[in-house]
Protein backbone atom coordinates (compact mmCIF):
# COMPACT_ATOMS: atom_id res chain seq x y z
CA UNK A 1 0.00 0.00 0.00
CA UNK A 2 1.35 3.22 -0.96
CA UNK A 3 0.94 5.68 1.87
CA UNK A 4 1.30 9.12 2.40
CA UNK A 5 4.33 9.79 3.42
CA UNK A 6 4.04 12.69 5.75
CA UNK A 7 0.57 11.72 7.22
CA UNK A 8 1.64 11.78 10.55
CA UNK A 9 2.55 14.86 10.72
CA UNK A 10 -0.21 16.13 8.68
CA UNK A 11 -3.23 14.49 11.33
CA UNK A 12 -3.13 17.22 13.51
CA UNK A 13 -6.92 17.33 13.88
CA UNK A 14 -9.71 14.01 13.47
CA UNK A 15 -10.88 15.79 10.31
CA UNK A 16 -7.62 15.84 8.60
CA UNK A 17 -7.14 11.99 9.87
CA UNK A 18 -10.59 11.15 8.28
CA UNK A 19 -9.64 12.96 5.25
CA UNK A 20 -6.00 11.39 4.89
CA UNK A 21 -7.19 8.03 6.07
CA UNK A 22 -10.00 8.13 2.69
CA UNK A 23 -6.95 9.20 0.40
CA UNK A 24 -5.00 6.21 1.44
CA UNK A 25 -7.73 4.27 0.84
CA UNK A 26 -8.99 5.81 -2.20
CA UNK A 27 -4.95 5.78 -4.03
CA UNK A 28 -4.46 1.60 -2.53
CA UNK A 29 -8.13 0.44 -4.29
CA UNK A 30 -6.82 2.09 -7.73
CA UNK A 31 -3.37 0.19 -7.58
CA UNK A 32 -3.34 -2.39 -10.45
CA UNK A 33 -2.24 -4.90 -8.01
CA UNK A 34 -5.65 -4.90 -6.94
CA UNK A 35 -7.64 -3.95 -9.30
CA UNK A 36 -5.74 -6.93 -11.90
CA UNK A 37 -6.26 -9.52 -9.36
CA UNK A 38 -9.94 -8.83 -9.23
CA UNK A 39 -10.79 -8.09 -12.99
CA UNK A 40 -8.42 -10.56 -14.92
CA UNK A 41 -8.09 -14.19 -14.68
CA UNK A 42 -6.73 -17.03 -16.35
CA UNK A 43 -8.82 -20.32 -16.56
CA UNK A 44 -7.08 -23.13 -18.91
CA UNK A 45 -6.38 -21.44 -22.16
CA UNK A 46 -9.10 -18.19 -21.81
CA UNK A 47 -8.23 -15.36 -20.12
CA UNK A 48 -11.04 -13.32 -18.81
CA UNK A 49 -11.02 -9.59 -18.64
CA UNK A 50 -14.25 -8.54 -17.03
CA UNK A 51 -16.92 -10.35 -18.80
CA UNK A 52 -15.27 -11.34 -22.38
CA UNK A 53 -12.50 -14.14 -22.86
CA UNK A 54 -10.11 -14.79 -24.97
CA UNK A 55 -8.49 -17.60 -26.04
CA UNK A 56 -4.94 -18.18 -25.84
CA UNK A 57 -4.53 -21.60 -27.59
CA UNK A 58 -5.29 -19.89 -30.72
CA UNK A 59 -2.73 -17.61 -30.63
CA UNK A 60 1.10 -17.88 -31.55
CA UNK A 61 2.31 -15.10 -28.74
CA UNK A 62 0.70 -13.23 -25.84
CA UNK A 63 2.94 -9.76 -25.56
CA UNK A 64 2.11 -6.91 -23.68
CA UNK A 65 2.88 -3.31 -25.20
CA UNK A 66 2.16 -0.13 -23.72
CA UNK A 67 3.02 3.27 -22.13
CA UNK A 68 1.40 5.38 -18.72
CA UNK A 69 2.96 6.26 -15.03
CA UNK A 70 1.53 3.03 -13.76
CA UNK A 71 2.03 0.67 -16.88
CA UNK A 72 5.15 -1.41 -15.20
CA UNK A 73 2.50 -1.90 -12.35
CA UNK A 74 -0.27 -3.02 -14.65
CA UNK A 75 2.15 -5.56 -17.06
CA UNK A 76 3.73 -7.11 -13.56
CA UNK A 77 0.29 -7.40 -12.61
CA UNK A 78 -0.66 -9.49 -15.74
CA UNK A 79 2.79 -11.64 -15.92
CA UNK A 80 1.51 -12.87 -12.37
CA UNK A 81 -1.86 -13.66 -14.21
CA UNK A 82 -0.29 -14.95 -17.26
CA UNK A 83 2.58 -16.56 -15.53
CA UNK A 84 4.88 -18.45 -19.05
CA UNK A 85 1.69 -18.08 -21.01
CA UNK A 86 3.36 -14.04 -21.42
CA UNK A 87 5.48 -14.23 -24.54
CA UNK A 88 7.39 -10.91 -23.62
CA UNK A 89 6.68 -6.78 -24.27
CA UNK A 90 7.75 -3.23 -24.02
CA UNK A 91 6.38 -0.65 -21.86
CA UNK A 92 7.18 2.65 -20.92
CA UNK A 93 6.88 4.23 -17.77
CA UNK A 94 8.31 7.37 -15.59
CA UNK A 95 7.58 5.00 -12.64
CA UNK A 96 9.60 1.62 -13.15
CA UNK A 97 9.28 -1.87 -11.36
CA UNK A 98 10.63 -5.10 -13.09
CA UNK A 99 8.79 -7.73 -14.90
CA UNK A 100 9.89 -10.70 -15.70
CA UNK A 101 10.13 -11.20 -19.66
CA UNK A 102 9.08 -7.79 -20.21
CA UNK A 103 11.14 -4.96 -21.65
CA UNK A 104 10.38 -1.65 -18.93
CA UNK A 105 11.82 1.70 -20.25
CA UNK A 106 12.14 4.57 -18.81
CA UNK A 107 10.83 7.77 -19.71
CA UNK A 108 9.77 11.44 -18.57
CA UNK A 109 6.60 13.20 -16.96
CA UNK A 110 4.95 15.96 -17.41
CA UNK A 111 7.12 17.09 -20.90
CA UNK A 112 8.18 14.70 -22.94
CA UNK A 113 12.40 14.13 -22.76
CA UNK A 114 14.98 12.00 -24.73
CA UNK A 115 15.00 8.81 -23.46
CA UNK A 116 11.14 8.91 -23.63
CA UNK A 117 11.56 9.52 -27.59
CA UNK A 118 13.95 6.72 -27.78
CA UNK A 119 11.51 4.21 -25.76
CA UNK A 120 8.61 4.86 -27.58
CA UNK A 121 10.92 4.22 -30.91
CA UNK A 122 11.52 0.90 -29.51
CA UNK A 123 7.80 -0.17 -28.20
CA UNK A 124 6.53 0.78 -31.79
CA UNK A 125 9.35 -1.47 -33.50
CA UNK A 126 7.88 -4.11 -31.04
CA UNK A 127 4.73 -3.85 -32.39
CA UNK A 128 5.68 -4.00 -35.92
CA UNK A 129 7.03 -7.08 -34.88
CA UNK A 130 3.81 -8.70 -33.65
CA UNK A 131 2.45 -11.55 -36.06
CA UNK A 132 -1.08 -11.67 -37.02
CA UNK A 133 -1.41 -14.39 -34.74
CA UNK A 134 -0.56 -12.67 -31.84
CA UNK A 135 -2.86 -11.28 -29.07
CA UNK A 136 -1.60 -7.57 -27.71
CA UNK A 137 -2.31 -6.80 -23.90
CA UNK A 138 -2.49 -2.75 -24.54
CA UNK A 139 -1.66 -1.41 -21.25
CA UNK A 140 -2.44 2.20 -21.33
CA UNK A 141 -2.60 4.26 -18.08
CA UNK A 142 -2.83 8.55 -17.14
CA UNK A 143 0.60 10.05 -18.28
CA UNK A 144 0.62 8.22 -21.36
CA UNK A 145 0.88 10.96 -23.61
CA UNK A 146 4.03 12.52 -21.99
CA UNK A 147 6.12 9.12 -22.04
CA UNK A 148 5.24 7.94 -25.67
CA UNK A 149 6.48 10.80 -27.27
CA UNK A 150 6.99 10.17 -31.05
CA UNK A 151 7.48 13.12 -33.01
CA UNK A 152 5.60 13.00 -36.48
CA UNK A 153 7.11 14.23 -39.56
CA UNK A 154 9.46 17.20 -39.55
CA UNK A 155 8.68 17.71 -35.87
CA UNK A 156 11.46 17.70 -33.25
CA UNK A 157 11.47 16.86 -29.81
CA UNK A 158 11.92 20.60 -29.04
CA UNK A 159 8.51 21.23 -30.92
CA UNK A 160 6.96 18.72 -28.60
CA UNK A 161 8.18 20.09 -25.35
CA UNK A 162 7.34 23.27 -26.13
CA UNK A 163 4.13 22.41 -27.14
CA UNK A 164 3.50 20.32 -24.60
CA UNK A 165 4.72 23.22 -21.99
CA UNK A 166 2.26 25.68 -23.80
CA UNK A 167 -0.72 23.30 -23.88
CA UNK A 168 -0.68 22.79 -20.43
CA UNK A 169 -0.18 26.19 -19.16
CA UNK A 170 -2.87 27.03 -21.16
CA UNK A 171 -5.81 26.36 -18.60
CA UNK A 172 -7.17 23.98 -21.62
CA UNK A 173 -9.43 20.81 -21.06
CA UNK A 174 -7.18 17.54 -21.53
CA UNK A 175 -9.66 16.07 -24.24
CA UNK A 176 -8.07 19.66 -25.99
CA UNK A 177 -4.57 19.13 -25.14
CA UNK A 178 -4.64 15.96 -26.15
CA UNK A 179 -6.14 16.56 -29.71
CA UNK A 180 -3.33 18.87 -31.04
CA UNK A 181 -0.82 15.68 -28.86
CA UNK A 182 -2.65 13.28 -31.25
CA UNK A 183 -1.97 14.89 -34.17
CA UNK A 184 1.79 15.63 -33.61
CA UNK A 185 2.56 12.54 -32.61
CA UNK A 186 3.26 9.16 -34.25
CA UNK A 187 1.95 6.41 -31.84
CA UNK A 188 -1.11 8.68 -30.52
CA UNK A 189 -4.50 8.72 -32.38
CA UNK A 190 -4.51 4.70 -33.09
CA UNK A 191 -1.06 5.21 -34.52
CA UNK A 192 -0.13 2.59 -32.13
CA UNK A 193 -2.91 -0.17 -33.57
CA UNK A 194 -2.11 0.37 -36.92
CA UNK A 195 1.33 -0.74 -35.83
CA UNK A 196 0.09 -3.62 -34.29
CA UNK A 197 -2.72 -4.63 -36.97
CA UNK A 198 -3.22 -7.30 -38.06
CA UNK A 199 -2.08 -8.61 -34.63
CA UNK A 200 -5.24 -8.96 -31.98
CA UNK A 201 -5.42 -6.12 -29.51
CA UNK A 202 -6.67 -5.69 -26.12
CA UNK A 203 -6.71 -2.49 -24.54
CA UNK A 204 -6.49 -2.66 -20.74
CA UNK A 205 -6.47 1.03 -19.86
CA UNK A 206 -6.43 2.69 -16.03
CA UNK A 207 -8.43 5.87 -16.94
CA UNK A 208 -7.20 9.55 -15.71
CA UNK A 209 -9.71 11.26 -17.67
CA UNK A 210 -13.35 12.32 -16.63
CA UNK A 211 -16.11 10.09 -19.30
CA UNK A 212 -13.20 8.03 -19.37
CA UNK A 213 -13.05 7.90 -23.12
CA UNK A 214 -10.52 5.74 -24.17
CA UNK A 215 -9.24 8.25 -27.22
CA UNK A 216 -7.99 10.58 -24.56
CA UNK A 217 -6.73 8.05 -21.87
CA UNK A 218 -2.58 8.69 -23.20
CA UNK A 219 -3.95 10.34 -26.02
CA UNK A 220 -5.86 6.96 -27.35
CA UNK A 221 -3.06 5.15 -28.89
CA UNK A 222 -4.65 1.63 -29.36
CA UNK A 223 -8.10 3.50 -30.29
CA UNK A 224 -10.08 4.82 -32.89
CA UNK A 225 -9.54 8.60 -33.03
CA UNK A 226 -12.39 11.06 -32.82
CA UNK A 227 -10.65 14.32 -33.34
CA UNK A 228 -9.07 15.75 -36.46
CA UNK A 229 -6.31 18.59 -37.44
CA UNK A 230 -8.81 20.89 -37.91
CA UNK A 231 -9.78 20.45 -34.01
CA UNK A 232 -6.23 20.39 -33.15
CA UNK A 233 -5.82 23.62 -34.98
CA UNK A 234 -8.86 25.39 -33.49
CA UNK A 235 -7.43 24.33 -30.08
CA UNK A 236 -4.45 26.12 -30.72
CA UNK A 237 -6.64 29.63 -31.24
CA UNK A 238 -9.53 29.00 -28.54
CA UNK A 239 -6.70 29.17 -25.64
CA UNK A 240 -4.03 31.15 -27.38
CA UNK A 241 -1.86 28.50 -26.79
CA UNK A 242 2.13 29.83 -28.07
CA UNK A 243 2.51 26.30 -29.63
CA UNK A 244 6.04 26.70 -31.89
CA UNK A 245 5.78 27.59 -35.81
CA UNK A 246 6.57 24.09 -36.67
CA UNK A 247 3.74 22.53 -34.87
CA UNK A 248 1.32 24.98 -36.01
CA UNK A 249 2.75 24.45 -40.05
CA UNK A 250 2.07 20.45 -39.12
CA UNK A 251 -1.43 20.94 -38.07
CA UNK A 252 -2.05 23.35 -40.66
CA UNK A 253 -0.77 20.62 -43.66
CA UNK A 254 -3.10 17.79 -41.83
CA UNK A 255 -6.09 20.25 -42.24
CA UNK A 256 -5.10 20.91 -45.87
CA UNK A 257 -5.19 17.44 -46.27
CA UNK A 258 -1.73 16.57 -47.66
CA UNK A 259 -1.12 14.74 -44.16
CA UNK A 260 -2.79 11.11 -43.68
CA UNK A 261 -5.63 11.79 -40.69
CA UNK A 262 -5.60 10.02 -37.75
CA UNK A 263 -7.59 6.06 -37.78
CA UNK A 264 -10.93 6.54 -37.29
CA UNK A 265 -13.73 4.34 -36.14
CA UNK A 266 -14.81 2.19 -38.79
CA UNK A 267 -10.97 2.32 -40.11
CA UNK A 268 -9.97 -1.45 -40.42
CA UNK A 269 -6.80 -1.83 -38.21
CA UNK A 270 -9.69 -2.27 -35.28
CA UNK A 271 -11.37 -5.11 -36.98
CA UNK A 272 -9.80 -7.27 -33.97
CA UNK A 273 -9.75 -4.74 -31.90
CA UNK A 274 -11.64 -4.72 -27.80
CA UNK A 275 -11.01 -2.39 -24.70
CA UNK A 276 -11.69 -2.24 -21.27
CA UNK A 277 -11.56 0.58 -18.85
CA UNK A 278 -10.14 -1.54 -15.54
CA UNK A 279 -10.19 1.44 -13.15
CA UNK A 280 -11.07 4.60 -13.16
CA UNK A 281 -11.51 8.07 -10.36
CA UNK A 282 -14.96 6.05 -9.54
CA UNK A 283 -12.44 3.12 -8.27
CA UNK A 284 -10.67 5.40 -5.63
CA UNK A 285 -13.99 7.27 -5.04
CA UNK A 286 -15.92 4.34 -3.53
CA UNK A 287 -13.08 3.07 -1.65
CA UNK A 288 -12.61 6.65 0.56
CA UNK A 289 -16.53 6.52 0.78
CA UNK A 290 -16.57 2.83 2.20
CA UNK A 291 -13.91 4.02 5.02
CA UNK A 292 -15.87 6.90 5.86
CA UNK A 293 -18.95 5.40 6.58
CA UNK A 294 -16.92 2.62 8.24
CA UNK A 295 -15.85 5.84 10.39
CA UNK A 296 -19.48 7.09 11.01
CA UNK A 297 -19.41 9.34 8.78
CA UNK A 298 -22.57 9.79 6.32
CA UNK A 299 -20.92 10.59 2.58
CA UNK A 300 -22.36 12.21 -0.34
CA UNK A 301 -20.50 12.15 -3.89
CA UNK A 302 -20.43 15.64 -5.25
CA UNK A 303 -19.18 14.81 -8.47
CA UNK A 304 -17.09 12.08 -10.00
CA UNK A 305 -16.35 14.15 -13.42
CA UNK A 306 -15.73 17.81 -11.94
CA UNK A 307 -13.53 19.72 -14.97
CA UNK A 308 -12.40 23.44 -14.74
CA UNK A 309 -10.28 26.15 -13.14
CA UNK A 310 -8.88 24.72 -9.62
CA UNK A 311 -9.31 28.00 -7.79
CA UNK A 312 -13.49 28.37 -8.34
CA UNK A 313 -13.82 24.68 -7.54
CA UNK A 314 -12.14 25.01 -4.35
CA UNK A 315 -14.43 28.11 -3.60
CA UNK A 316 -16.94 25.51 -4.57
CA UNK A 317 -16.17 23.10 -1.91
CA UNK A 318 -15.43 25.57 0.95
CA UNK A 319 -19.19 26.80 0.24
CA UNK A 320 -20.44 23.00 0.39
CA UNK A 321 -18.99 22.83 3.62
CA UNK A 322 -20.35 25.90 5.18
CA UNK A 323 -23.85 24.55 3.73
CA UNK A 324 -23.29 21.17 5.34
CA UNK A 325 -22.63 22.63 8.85
CA UNK A 326 -25.49 25.71 8.25
CA UNK A 327 -28.30 23.47 7.54
CA UNK A 328 -27.27 19.92 7.13
CA UNK A 329 -26.92 19.95 3.55
CA UNK A 330 -26.90 17.55 1.14
CA UNK A 331 -25.73 15.68 4.43
CA UNK A 332 -26.14 15.65 7.97
CA UNK A 333 -23.10 16.10 9.98
CA UNK A 334 -20.65 14.67 10.46
CA UNK A 335 -20.45 14.11 6.86
CA UNK A 336 -17.62 13.51 4.33
CA UNK A 337 -18.13 14.80 0.86
CA UNK A 338 -16.34 12.89 -1.98
CA UNK A 339 -15.35 14.54 -5.63
CA UNK A 340 -12.87 13.68 -8.04
CA UNK A 341 -12.36 14.67 -11.90
CA UNK A 342 -9.53 16.75 -13.35
CA UNK A 343 -8.76 20.47 -12.63
CA UNK A 344 -6.73 23.07 -14.47
CA UNK A 345 -5.08 25.66 -14.25
CA UNK A 346 -4.27 29.12 -16.57
CA UNK A 347 -1.17 29.83 -15.21
CA UNK A 348 -0.06 33.42 -15.56
CA UNK A 349 2.46 33.36 -12.59
CA UNK A 350 5.50 31.64 -11.64
CA UNK A 351 5.31 30.00 -8.28
CA UNK A 352 5.26 26.72 -7.20
CA UNK A 353 2.12 23.95 -7.29
CA UNK A 354 0.00 22.20 -8.82
CA UNK A 355 -3.98 22.06 -9.75
CA UNK A 356 -4.89 19.77 -6.40
CA UNK A 357 -2.79 22.93 -4.48
CA UNK A 358 -4.76 25.49 -5.64
CA UNK A 359 -7.86 24.12 -5.13
CA UNK A 360 -7.32 23.46 -1.26
CA UNK A 361 -5.35 26.89 -0.85
CA UNK A 362 -9.23 28.50 -2.78
CA UNK A 363 -10.82 26.06 -0.46
CA UNK A 364 -9.10 27.66 2.75
CA UNK A 365 -9.18 31.23 1.59
CA UNK A 366 -12.76 31.45 0.94
CA UNK A 367 -13.57 29.99 4.49
CA UNK A 368 -13.89 26.93 5.96
CA UNK A 369 -15.65 26.01 9.24
CA UNK A 370 -13.49 25.16 12.11
CA UNK A 371 -13.27 21.44 12.57
CA UNK A 372 -13.48 20.69 8.75
CA UNK A 373 -10.88 19.40 6.49
CA UNK A 374 -10.41 19.48 2.88
CA UNK A 375 -7.51 17.44 1.08
CA UNK A 376 -6.70 16.84 -2.74
CA UNK A 377 -4.19 14.95 -4.24
CA UNK A 378 -3.90 13.68 -7.75
CA UNK A 379 -3.72 10.11 -7.37
CA UNK A 380 -0.20 9.42 -9.11
CA UNK A 381 1.15 11.22 -6.93
CA UNK A 382 2.64 14.37 -9.05
CA UNK A 383 -0.05 17.41 -8.76
CA UNK A 384 0.87 19.21 -12.15
CA UNK A 385 4.99 19.03 -12.22
CA UNK A 386 4.92 19.57 -8.25
CA UNK A 387 6.81 16.44 -6.12
CA UNK A 388 3.97 17.25 -3.78
CA UNK A 389 0.79 15.12 -4.60
CA UNK A 390 -1.66 17.55 -3.33
CA UNK A 391 -2.36 19.03 -0.13
CA UNK A 392 -4.72 19.08 3.36
CA UNK A 393 -6.20 22.49 4.59
CA UNK A 394 -8.59 23.70 7.39
CA UNK A 395 -10.27 26.82 9.45
CA UNK A 396 -6.94 27.72 11.01
CA UNK A 397 -4.46 27.09 7.11
CA UNK A 398 -4.97 30.65 6.20
CA UNK A 399 -5.02 33.37 8.50
CA UNK A 400 -4.56 36.25 5.87
CA UNK A 401 -7.03 35.72 3.29
CA UNK A 402 -5.05 38.68 1.24
CA UNK A 403 -1.89 37.11 1.09
CA UNK A 404 -3.77 33.34 0.15
CA UNK A 405 -5.17 35.52 -2.70
CA UNK A 406 -2.03 37.08 -4.02
CA UNK A 407 -0.71 33.51 -3.63
CA UNK A 408 -3.10 32.09 -5.47
CA UNK A 409 -2.72 35.26 -8.38
CA UNK A 410 0.57 33.95 -8.15
CA UNK A 411 0.14 30.63 -8.97
CA UNK A 412 2.40 30.12 -6.15
CA UNK A 413 0.10 27.90 -3.78
CA UNK A 414 2.85 25.32 -3.23
CA UNK A 415 4.72 27.76 -2.01
CA UNK A 416 2.23 29.29 0.27
CA UNK A 417 1.25 25.81 2.00
CA UNK A 418 4.83 24.74 1.97
CA UNK A 419 5.03 26.63 5.67
CA UNK A 420 1.74 25.55 6.61
CA UNK A 421 1.65 21.91 7.24
CA UNK A 422 -0.67 21.72 4.42
CA UNK A 423 1.01 19.64 1.31
CA UNK A 424 0.85 16.01 1.00
CA UNK A 425 4.02 13.81 -0.45
CA UNK A 426 3.24 10.22 -1.35
CA UNK A 427 6.08 9.54 -4.22
CA UNK A 428 4.76 7.68 -7.27
CA UNK A 429 1.98 5.80 -6.42
CA UNK A 430 1.63 2.86 -9.52
CA UNK A 431 -1.49 3.93 -10.44
CA UNK A 432 -3.45 6.74 -11.74
CA UNK A 433 -7.38 7.66 -11.89
CA UNK A 434 -7.19 11.21 -11.79
CA UNK A 435 -8.09 14.14 -8.97
CA UNK A 436 -9.28 12.41 -5.44
CA UNK A 437 -10.85 15.14 -3.23
CA UNK A 438 -12.14 14.94 0.52
CA UNK A 439 -14.32 17.13 2.45
CA UNK A 440 -14.70 16.56 6.12
CA UNK A 441 -17.12 18.40 8.04
CA UNK A 442 -17.28 17.22 11.89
Amino acid sequence: MVTIRNRDARETTPARETALACLDAGVDAAHPGRVVDSSVALDGDDLRVGDESYDLAARDDVVVLGGGNAASQVARALAGVLGDRLDGGVVVTDDPVEVPGVDVLESDHPVPSERGVAATERLLAAAGDCGPDALVLAVLTGGGSAVLPAPAGDLTLDDLQAATSALLESGAPIEDVNAVRKHASAVKGGRLARAIAPASVVTLAFSDVVGDDLDVVASGPTVPDTSTYGDALGVLTEHDVGAPDAVREHLQRGANGDLPETPKPGDPVFTDATAHVLANGRTALDAASAVARDRGYETALLAAEIEGEAGEVGGVHAAVAREVRASGNPVEPPAVVLSGGELTVTVRGSGDGGPNQECTLAAAASGLPSDSAFACVDTDGIDGASEAAGAVVDGETVADSAAARAALGANDAGGFLAGRNALLRTGATGTNVNDLRVLVVE
